[in-house]
């Protein structure tokens, strides 16, 4: 007999943590290699853990609404025969550096200002500055172990937003793990990123006439819908094309040109939002946008999103219009540079070129933008591109 450590996975590419939002199995239990044995949720997807080993569980390390750093024990498995591989180590001796770690490292703080999502949670609850934390990960980065020792030695600031009191009548409603996360996500953009927002007014008369023409013998012979918002996901991506520093991402002492265009589109539940992506979409006609949107949006409401269809996003689309906004200042999705609101297409009166007054299909287009890695001039110009690309959508447009 041997028991084995079972170790928090890595769920998906730059995860460095995970929540145990449900334990699926209780010491004691038999179980087989590959069985799912706990519900865990990071800030890209929520996912089932499976056992890496059959045998009997002897103890659950983690408990449920811990967050666990990739690499942590999550639970111990009596075995039959040791397993050959070395189950991973904890995070406490992964970032605890030795003496020639420090030799080694030096001075380099260039992870310095990458916070995990427990960590900007944690600093959150307890008023504490990150500004001011000496961090003690690989690159100067701090640990979730770095702010619970602040913590415990009684030294954080007192949060300048206490509870509020409650009054008759209030109703008290539990944060669930996604609300966390998305908060933990929401919290990290805002507070790394400096944003900065431009907005441009589009036409989009003939492109409404167009797609309303075909939508019903589309939806007849494809058996999906053509929305407006393949239209717009599919000029941005053209876009994007055009203008490649778009597609880029803040990496600290360097920027990173992404050379696959992959649109990351916000779908939304009744208490969540997901962030699936569209792979190559400079690749797929209007047609396969809409396909992907669609069975995208499907998989997010089945409960069925995977971790391979949250990762890789390089830009992202959001389609605001569909909820009524006319105009919004979105927050960007990290660690991305841009996103690209999509307001309503409402009918406004328009003076044209020839000086007569017109009522006409308009739509705000609004860019939120990095400005460590953007800057106006090139924000401008690809909006002006995608606001061409759309105008002159028309009869003569395929979308196939």
């Amino acid at each position: 007999m041997a028991i084995e450590q079972m170790a928090m996975p890595q769920l998906g590419e730059s995860v460095t943590e995970g929540t145990i939002s449900k334990w699926l199995v209780s010491p004691g239990d038999q179980v087989n290699k590959y069985d799912p044995i706990a519900e865990v949720m990071t800030d890209k997807v929520n996912a089932e853990v499976p056992s890496s080993f059959t045998g009997t569980i002897t103890e659950l390390v983690g408990e449920e609404g811990q967050t666990l750093t990739v690499g942590e024990i999550i639970c111990k498995i009596e075995t039959e025969e040791t397993e050959t591989e070395e189950a991973p180590k904890r995070e406490e001796e992964q970032n605890t550096p030795s003496d020639t770690d420090a030799n080694r490292q030096g001075k380099d703080q260039s992870n310095k200002a990458r916070y995990s999502p427990a960590v900007l949670r944690l600093a959150g609850e307890h008023g504490i500055q990150l500004e001011e934390v000496e961090g003690t990960g690989a690159g100067g980065r701090i640990t979730r172990k770095d702010i619970q020792k602040i913590i415990d030695s009684g030294m954080q600031q007192k949060s300048e937003a206490p509870a509020p009191a409650l009054s008759a009548g209030d109703i008290e409603i539990p944060v669930t793990g996604v609300r966390k996360a998305i908060a933990a996500n929401m919290h990290k953009s805002k507070t790394e990123i400096p944003h900065a927002w431009t907005m441009m007014e589009v036409d989009v008369t003939n492109m409404t006439a167009y797609r309303n023409s075909i939508k019903d013998s589309f939806k007849q012979k494809e058996g999906f819908n053509l929305t407006f918002f393949a239209f717009f996901v599919k000029a941005a991506a053209q876009a994007l094309k055009e203008f490649p520093q778009m597609n880029s991402m803040w990496a600290g002492d360097k920027i990173v040109q992404k050379k696959d265009i992959n649109i990351s589109i916000a779908v939304a539940t009744e208490d969540s939002l997901f962030v699936p992506v569209i792979k190559h979409a400079d690749e797929k006609t209007i047609k396969g946008i809409a396909r992907e949107i669609t069975d995208l949006a499907k998989k997010v409401r089945n409960g069925k999103l995977t971790a391979e269809d949250m990762q890789g996003g390089t830009f992202t689309v959001n389609n605001t219009g569909s909820f009524g906004s006319v105009q919004s200042m979105g927050i960007i999705n990290h660690p991305q540079a841009a996103i690209l609101q999509v307001e309503s297409i409402v009918k406004r009166p328009v003076v044209m070129n020839n000086g007569m007054i017109a009522v006409r299909d308009m739509v705000n287009l609004c860019l939120s933008l990095d400005h460590r890695v953007l800057d106006g001039l090139v924000c401008g110009r690809f909006l002006g591109r995608v606001k061409e690309i759309l105008e002159n959508i028309d009869e003569n447009t395929s979308v196939y």
